[in-house]
């Protein structure tokens, strides 16, 4: 069943493709999920994050995937609809709920991660269900690696891939590195690694850099061994330190903004957002070193802002919020 849409935005049209999840968030930090008195319910998923935070910077976007027919999925897609998120790709599944994650906030701010997807409805999305017209209208398609995790949706995400390419999208990628969601690290990386050459944005954090390339270094070295012809911009996340660019012609660092943290999560995803935002209709950008600056900066006071507070929906930034941000440092 196909959802309705709703929400009015500007710019090229940058589609996310994958999961939307609830996360149970325990109401105090840094305790074990069984030492939690009680559960918040928390909207996530990274691709479902990353398309709200371009609506909420004023960006278009719409998401594509599929929810459980039941109270949480219905929930999710009010959400999708709340923030102006296009959900004609969005389905509901009535023989599968919608996922869940148990998300423990360690003292650091830093998660731990329980999922119940046994199999959730978003790992049911079959290449016959995907909107192929919606998906050929996208300026950006982005994406991340839980998709690739099982059947049909492995499938339905290689299709979409090809289908946004052959319409001359941009293919943005975020692996979203989940180990516990995986069958073991081996498949991980494989799985991971199998659709990296067709990304022509990458982000990944230092985290996802030591696992996929096995070495304990973040550097220059270390990043550029994942670099492919195809590529036109490597980022590698580094949390509170800022963030590192790679292009054809050039590469730096660009330092973060130090805020309060209280909870990381979507950091990444407001980061990818706000740069997909600024990119999707100026693609100049990957050859003007002052201009993508400019941007990461943009992006990295996203992350920030992000950070200040719990959950990653709620604390998505507006663009005026961003600004203030950036003017003030």
């Amino acid at each position: 069943m196909a959802m309705k849409n709703g929400g009015v935005s500007s710019g090229g049209l940058i589609v996310s493709f994958g999961e939307m999840l609830i996360d149970f968030v325990p109401t105090v930090s840094g305790v074990s999920l069984a030492e939690a008195p009680g559960f918040l319910k928390a909207p996530g998923g990274s691709p479902a994050n990353v398309a709200i935070a371009i609506t909420r910077l004023g960006g278009r976007s719409a998401f594509v995937g599929k929810l459980g027919d039941d109270e949480f999925g219905q929930m999710l897609a009010g959400i999708l609809r709340q923030n102006a998120v296009a959900i004609d790709g969005v389905l509901l599944d009535t023989g599968a709920r919608t996922a869940l994650a148990f998300v423990t906030l360690r003292a650091d701010g830093e998660r731990e991660f329980m999922f119940y997807r046994n199999p959730s409805a978003d790992m049911l999305l079959t290449p016959d269900e995907l909107n192929l017209d919606l998906i050929r209208s996208a300026k950006i398609f982005h994406y991340g690696s839980i998709s690739l995790i099982v059947e049909p949706c492995r499938s339905a995400h290689l299709k979409a891939m090809e289908v946004a390419k052959d319409a001359g999208a941009l293919l943005s990628y975020d692996p979203n590195l989940r180990l516990p969601l995986w069958p073991s690290l081996e498949a991980a990386r494989e799985h991971i690694m199998s659709i990296w050459d067709k990304a022509e944005v990458i982000k990944v954090s230092d985290n996802e850099l030591e696992f996929i390339t096995g070495s304990d270094q973040i550097d220059d070295e270390s990043a550029m061994s994942l670099w492919h012809p195809n590529l036109k911009l490597l980022l590698v996340t580094l949390g509170e330190k800022g963030c590192r660019y790679y292009t054809k012609s050039f590469n730096g660092f660009v330092d973060a903004f130090h805020v309060k943290t209280v909870d990381t999560t979507g950091a990444g995803d407001a980061f990818i957002g706000a740069l997909l935002c600024k990119i999707v209709d100026d693609r100049s950008v990957f050859e003007d070193e002052a201009r993508l600056r400019e941007i990461l900066k943009y992006a990295n006071a996203c992350g920030a802002i992000t950070t200040t507070k719990k959950g990653a929906i709620p604390a998505l930034p507006t663009e005026s919020e961003v600004l203030s941000l950036v003017k003030g440092a």
